[in-house]
């Protein structure tokens, strides 16, 4: 979404769309820009800013395709890289010498998979108003391209969908009007992707990519929390250890069911599990990896499926050879108990890195006594507790306080805020080093649902919403809400790969 001439800021009806695309938010062009052709052959666009006046400003921007050009020598910098050394980007070493000082490969996938993680956010309906809420904005075959986000060259192949019976009201969002809601169970939860061929050849191997939706600002979900341990073999069988266990709540939202919605007769776990294991059946002669993201509770869904694909060995594709696994967790909280680190880490070998703000207080719940901070003869005392957490994978910490360009005084909201996160990681270049910004990453992206720039920077606090708020003007002079391509529920082949995995069907 750009931030000089905003789709959202315009206050009337979308008309025509320009075939032109940019891929860098500072950049992406609005409905209202045409293009014409100058005797030179290229391009030249011409944009209208609407006044209450009726009167209309034009101006023309020239430098557009130098821009992409630009990005595009940017691109090239640093694939060649990723395609040698992604196994020591997604924690092949545990990401030993990568973190302080900073590599600049890492800090560009961090971004990229922050980005993807974003999408989530920017891509659910939170207005109560909608008779969509609590579900995507877009059709899963025009989602990255509604998002503008085609330039990461993935295809979205499923939505996943929790079900709202789980007690998490910061979480779960539903319409003030019940008689027309789009599902009276449902909340979309994230999706999957996988990269296409011109990616994977980048990449260096085929990408399946799990994002987890999370709580775009509110910190306070954590209070919603049982903060009680439970086993985890009660839900996951394929867990032989009844002292491995996992906060209640999350556990609960991962595998809980509604029979009676088309959206969640199956569970977020049944879900995600067969979707990846057709993915790795459709691509057997390829190298693969799969990315777990989330942010803040979807950190959470994020390592706990994570855990879930390794114990069930979906990882392992049928001629024996490991699947690299790994997860970028994003401001999540703690997950499980010490025996749940132990599994994941050192007998799965699951890869987390997880990135958070030093004042952002999610992270530090729940366990906020008992936890990993303890010495380590007394971490393993009192490890089965019903209130003892530990974190799992390697910590990159950031400080909002050290960037010039955000409020210092910012609240918990900020603090746990996913844009203000890779603003940070932008200008991270170790533990003791200043805070310089490496890319041209927009800064009024931090604003976008928050309140977290300086004042000196004038860019106005959570400036994105929908146009007109999906109101649309009819023939006949009415304001109505826009109708929406029903949403995909599940693949017509999911109940066979359940069945494969000795999952029964609902």
């Amino acid at each position: 979404m750009g931030t000089s001439i905003p789709n959202t800021l315009i206050p009337f009806p979308k008309t025509h769309q320009s075939s032109f695309k940019s891929y860098h938010p500072k950049f992406q062009v609005s409905p209202f820009i045409s293009k014409t052709t100058t005797t030179n052959g290229k391009p030249t666009f011409t944009c209208k800013a609407l006044s209450n006046s009726n009167s209309s400003l034009t101006s023309t921007i020239n430098d557009l395709q130098q821009q992409q050009q630009q990005q595009a020598q940017q691109k090239q910098s640093y694939e060649p890289d990723i395609a040698n050394v992604w196994r020591k980007i997604h924690g092949q070493d545990n990401w030993a010498g990568l973190l302080d000082p900073m590599n600049p490969v890492l800090r560009t996938e961090l971004i990229r998979y922050g980005d993807m993680t974003q999408a989530c956010y920017d891509a659910f309906d939170y207005d109560p108003y909608s008779k969509y809420c609590g579900g995507s904005r877009y059709s899963l075959n025009e989602f990255f391209e509604s998002l503008n986000m085609t330039h990461l060259g993935y295809t979205a192949t499923r939505f996943l969908y929790s079900t709202a019976n789980v007690n998490l009201p910061n979480f779960f969002k539903k319409s003030r009007w019940p008689d027309k809601l789009w599902s009276p169970h449902a909340n979309w939860a994230g999706y999957v992707a996988v990269s296409d061929d011109a990616t994977t050849k980048v990449l260096g191997r085929r990408d399946i990519i799990i994002s987890w939706r999370g709580t775009v600002t509110n910190a306070e979900w954590v209070a919603d929390l049982t903060n009680i341990l439970k086993p985890l073999n009660q839900e996951i069988p394929k867990c032989t250890d009844e002292k491995i266990k996992i906060e209640a709540g999350f556990l609960e939202l991962y595998t809980d069911r509604e029979k009676t919605c088309g959206y969640c007769k199956y569970s977020a776990r049944e879900q995600v599990l067969g979707e990846v294991k057709r993915l790795v059946e459709r691509y057997p002669n390829e190298e693969l990896s799969i990315t777990i993201t989330g942010h803040s509770l979807g950190s959470a869904m994020a390592i706990l499926s994570a855990y879930d694909i390794a114990e069930t060995k979906l990882n392992v594709a049928k001629n024996g050879k490991k699947i690299h696994l790994s997860v970028f967790s994003y401001s999540g909280p703690r997950v499980g108990n010490l025996r749940f680190k132990n599994r994941m880490e050192n007998e799965l070998g699951v890869k987390v890195l997880r990135v958070r703000n030093v004042h952002d207080l999610v992270p530090k719940s729940p366990g906020i006594i008992l936890n990993e901070t303890i010495p380590s003869w007394l971490l393993n005392l009192v490890q089965d507790f019903p209130w003892c957490y530990t974190h799992v994978g390697e910590d990159l910490e950031l400080d909002h306080k050290k960037s010039p360009h955000l409020n210092p005084d910012g609240d918990s909201a900020c603090a746990h805020n996913l844009e203000a996160q890779l603003h940070l990681i932008d200008g991270y270049h170790g533990k003791n080093q200043e805070f310089k910004r490496t890319t041209e990453r927009d800064l009024a992206l931090v604003n976008k649902s928050s309140d977290f720039l300086v004042d000196a920077l004038a860019v106005p606090p959570n400036w994105r919403q929908e146009l007109n708020k999906n109101m649309t003007l009819t023939e006949d002079g009415r304001w109505v809400q826009s109708e929406r391509t029903k949403l995909e529920d599940h693949p017509e082949d999911i109940d066979f790969h359940l069945k494969q995995l000795g999952l029964a069907a609902p």
